[in-house]
This record gives structure tokens, sequence and C-alpha cells, in this order.
């Protein structure tokens, strides 16, 4: 391949892997703490956080409007909006914008409102985008708690009376994955990280200071899901009721303070739906008041017979359409409460809120299919179905609370102890190569840039076992650097000139490298497969590290060499102390040309 074909691919690359690591350089270096500590807080504190924020904000635009006075900095998003406003209603604007004539262009005060919290709710949810794809740090560094969980499938089986198969197993361990992500950000517990781990095994990180009782409180809680039958007749007597009585319908916890508006076997819930953060959020009637639904209070069947619930089209109109499947006992549960109502109204009752209500249209056995719905609530109504329970048993196997001073400390010695290595060997090698030292300099530089974009490309988990890896590459890298040139003085030695030195030491020490590096793959791919953990860290950055070493050792590293012969013309090539007397190729009678020295 070409030099200017070799340059423009490293060129390439670099360029690649900087997008790659751009998200982890814009969340540790670029974005300020407070930012990052509010991106990393649950969904219900972000909320609550943006809705409290827009509301200071529009007050000082109140203000501002009163007095006339210009719109702040951190509010000129709303001058955008406004003219958009008078463009839509194809209403002239007007020649200054201060805050009256902005919040003048809003049809209504909560209108102005929801843009501003609109704007706090994207820039944060954006920075918790941005530090999904950043480089993440293990507990290790940062501190927190880490629970192994073991899903019971003998448990499972005996519940379903059959043998599991590898899709029951695999389904059971993937819906226990959505509820304990919904657990812990409903609770309002920093983001956390929840992957499988084996075949049977949930791993959670939850950083941060966590009360280690609640946590397990949370992960270990059952859920409650349910069907009822919604009584019409009470739900309208105590709607009109709340509507006249808004203040002393309920009390502080939520009971109805005069239980007589109902009959005595009704209970009166909530009706939720999804918010714009994606949380619960008490749906509301036309009017502006909330919503609630009076239901029988007997259970007509439990969530846990419950086995799939998926989204399909309606083959007729191509409507989206909730289809789940019970158990037999559940299905003959069922079976008997819709015979017995058809055509009312059936609720599903989530942790005590309503969260949809279908009419019963006939009589129905094992397979049930809900109608009525757009794509987006038909999704979420079979996730509902699907994980308001754990669909199997959680044992706890092990726990380990990590303090964050720990994790500080930690991250300075891990620091302290990779640049130390890095500079301890590349004072080596300017020291004993001289100038061609400073091109393994270079490539071992380029080669730890190549290895933490890889890594940030896959949302790597930073560990001090990681770290360990990265130490160990950078000796590995510089191995090859140290092959490479030991061969090019060997060929110097023979009287061979500064290209066909390169060449050929180049060639003589790409198996002795490839051999060296090949073998230590295999051994990272049997450590990544084999172990867990903190050994799994290790050997996916050692394997991301071969690859990237053998790639500046042998590709950029030549590029570095074949730049200064080519281009910049030079005979001498300075990489030994020692004399070596020959500068260029012998003549055909095997002695040198000259005896000048090459250093």
């Amino acid at each position: 391949m070409k030099k200017r074909y070799r340059f423009a691919l490293v060129l390439g690359i670099m360029a690649v892997c900087f997008v790659f690591l751009l998200p982890s350089i814009r969340w540790y270096f670029m974005t300020p703490r407070d930012q990052q500590e509010r991106a990393l807080e649950s969904r219900e504190q972000i909320r609550t956080y943006a809705s409290r924020s827009a509301q200071a904000d529009f007050q000082r635009l109140l203000s501002l409007a009163a007095e006339s006075g210009d719109v702040p900095e951190d509010l000129s998003f709303m001058i955008r909006q406004a003219r958009n406003l008078y463009r839509e209603n194809r209403e002239p604007a007007p020649e200054k914008w201060d805050a009256y004539t902005v919040l003048a262009a809003f049809p209504s005060r909560r209108e102005a409102l929801d843009a501003i919290e609109t704007r706090h709710r994207e820039d944060i949810l954006a920075l918790k985008d941005l530090q999904r794809n950043a480089v993440q740090l293990g507990l290790d560094l940062s501190g927190g708690l880490s629970i192994v969980l073991q899903a019971d499938m003998d448990a499972l089986q005996e519940r379903l009376d059959r043998s599991l198969t590898e899709e029951d197993r695999s389904d059971a361990v993937n819906r226990a994955l959505d509820v304990l992500n919904s657990r812990i950000d409903r609770f309002g517990l920093t983001e956390p990280v929840i992957r499988q781990q084996g075949s049977d095994q949930i791993y959670v990180e939850i950083p941060g200071s966590a009360d280690p009782e609640r946590i397990n409180d949370i992960i270990m809680g059952k859920g409650s899901l349910a069907f009822h039958i919604v009584d019409t007749e009470a739900t309208d007597v105590f709607n009109n009721y709340y509507r006249a009585n808004p203040a002393t319908t309920f009390d502080d916890e939520g009971n109805l303070i005069n239980p007589s508006i109902v009959p005595a076997d009704v209970m009166v819930l909530g009706v939720y739906v999804k918010d714009r953060y994606g949380l619960d959020e008490h749906d509301r009637n036309p009017d502006g008041s909330l919503r609630y639904t009076a239901l029988k209070s007997e259970v007509g069947l439990d969530g846990n017979h419950i086995r799939s619930a998926i989204v399909e089209r309606n083959n007729l109109d191509g409507r989206p359409e909730v289809t789940f499947m019970l158990d037999f006992e559940g299905g003959e549960i069922f079976h008997r409460l819709t015979s017995a109502n058809v055509g009312r109204l059936m609720a599903i009752v989530l942790d005590g809120r309503v969260r949809s209500q279908a009419t019963i249209q006939t009589a129905i056995r094992d397979s049930v299919r809900l109608t009525g719905f757009g794509l987006e609530e038909a999704n979420n109504i079979a996730l509902m179905l699907r994980t308001a329970a754990l669909p199997v048993e959680l044992e706890v196997v092990s726990q380990q609370s990590i303090g964050a001073s720990m994790g500080e400390d930690t991250i300075m010695e891990g620091l302290y102890a990779l640049i130390g290595g890095i500079i301890a060997v590349l004072i080596f090698m300017l020291g004993y190569y001289r100038i061609a030292g400073i091109n393994a300099v270079f490539a071992q530089i380029l080669n730890f840039y190549f290895m933490f974009s890889i890594l940030s490309a896959f949302n790597f988990t930073l560990t001090l076992p990681s770290i360990a890896g990265f130490i160990l590459t950078i000796g590995m890298a510089v191995d090859a650097s140290v092959i490479i040139f030991e061969r090019i003085k060997e060929e110097l030695r023979l009287g061979k000139g500064r290209k066909a030195a390169i060449e050929n030491g180049f060639d003589k020490a790409f198996w002795a490298i490839m051999d060296s590096n090949i073998t230590t793959f295999i051994a990272a791919l049997f450590l990544s497969q084999l172990g867990s953990g903190p050994i799994q860290g290790f050997a996916v950055t050692l394997a991301v590290g071969v690859f990237s070493s053998v790639f500046t050792a042998l590709f950029v590293s030549r590029l570095i060499f074949d730049f200064g012969t080519d281009v910049m013309r030079s005979k001498k090539l300075s990489i030994t102390w020692s004399r070596i007397k020959a500068e260029s190729s012998p003549p055909p009678g095997g002695v040198p040309a000259a005896a000048g020295g090459i250093k």
C-alpha cells in the first residue's frame, strides 16, 4: 500500500476513534460536576427539578415583563419559540424582543411554563444519554453497592409444571431485568447498571451511597398486578362528589374521608399514564380534575397467571392490539370472570394504580386480546403485563458495599500507576534507542488512544483490573517495538542502508510479534468467556490492547520510518548508542560502500 493511502487510513481511524471517544471527553472534561450529579439522578428527581426550575424561570420572566426588561441569556431560547408562534399565526413580529413580547406570544401562561420545563427536561435527559455513551466507572472506582442475584429456575419450573426450555429461561431473566430497571429508577435511586451475568444470574450496580436494606426491599418485592371489574355507576357517583368536594374527599394518606360515597365492596383508585419523563402521572379529566375509577374490591384475576404478552396488528384494520396468554388455572378463572361480565369494563391495576381499561366483548379463556390503544400505549401495556411481577424468584448470592472515598483513592492510585508506567517506558525507549525511540513513543501514545476509544465505543466499564490491563498492554506494545528495533539494528550491522534495514527488520520481526500477541489474545479470550466481573474487565482490555498494539507497532511505526526515509530524505538512522559501520547497502563485493557511522 502506498504511503499516502496508509497515512489516509491512519488519519481516518484516528477520526473515527475520536468520534467514539467524544462522549467520554464531553462527559468527564466538559460537563460541570453539578450537571453530572443532576443527570445521574432518577427520572423522578429530574422531573421535580425541571418543574421547580421552570416555575422559577417563569417568575423571572414575569418580573422582567412588568418592567419591559430584556430576556436573560439563559432563557434566550424563548425568543426563538416566540418567533415560531408569530410565524405560525401569520402575525407580524414585534420590532423588539423583550420579556413582555416573548410572553405575549404564548396563548397561555401554562404553555409558556411548559416550554421552559421542556427545555430543562431535554437538557438533563440529553446529559443522561451522554453519560450512558461515555466510559463508565466501576464500583471499585466510583463507590456504591453491587449485588449478584440468582434466578430460581427450579421454582419457576414447579410453578409452570413443565420442563423449562432455553427460551423460557432467557425470557424469565429478561423480564426480571425489565422489572428491576423499572423498580430501582421509580424509587428515586441513582441511575443503576443492571445486566445479565451468565445464563441465570443478574448483576446490579448502584453507584454512590445507597441503603442496602432499602435496595433489597425494592429488588425482592413481588409487585402487584390484578384485573378488576369497573363499577361504572359507582364511578359516576364518586366523580360527581369529587368535583364538588375536591379538598375534602381524601385524607393525607389517600383514603376516602367518607367511605359511604361508594358501596362497601367497591374501592376507588387513581388512573395513571406515562408522562414525558417516562414516569407514572395521575391522569386528568377534560375539566382538569384528577381522574379516578371505582372498582370491585374482589380481585378478578391475579397477574401471576400471565405467561406472555405481545403487541400485534389487527388483520382487518391494522390497529395495534395487546395479546397475552394465561396459564391453565388463570384461563379457567378468567373464563368465569369474563362470562359473568360481558359488556362491562375491566381495569388492569398495577401496584394500586389503574393503568388501563377495556370492555369485555365476549367470554375469554387463555388468550386475551385488548384493543382500542395507540401503538405506544399498546407497547406500554404489553411491557407492564410482562413485568408487573417478577417472573422468577431471585435470591441474593453476594452483596458488596464500597465507599466513595475508597473509590476516589483507587482512581488516583490507578492513574498514578498508569501514568508512571507510561513515563518509565517512554524514558527507556528515548534513552536506549535515541531518535528512533520517538517513533516508539508516538506509537505508544496512539496505541493508548486507540484502546480507550474502542472501549468507549462499546460503553466499557472501567475498573481497577481494566487499568491493570492497560498497564500490561503498554509493556506488550513496547516489547513489539523492541523486537522491531533490534531486528533493524541487526540489518544495519550487516551493512545495509536505512531503507533496506527497515524493510527487512519489519519483515523478520512480523511473525515473532504475531506469535506472542496471538497467544496472548487466546488467553484473553478464554479469560473473558470463563471468568466473570473483574476478570472479564481485565480480559477485554487485554484483548483490545492486543489488536491496537499490533496495529501501531507494525503499521503506524512503519509509516513513520518510511516518512523519514522517503519524504525527509534521511540517510542515517539514529537507533543505538553503539557505532555501526555502514550507512548504505554494500556493493556486490560485500564490502561496505562507506564507513560512516549510523547512530
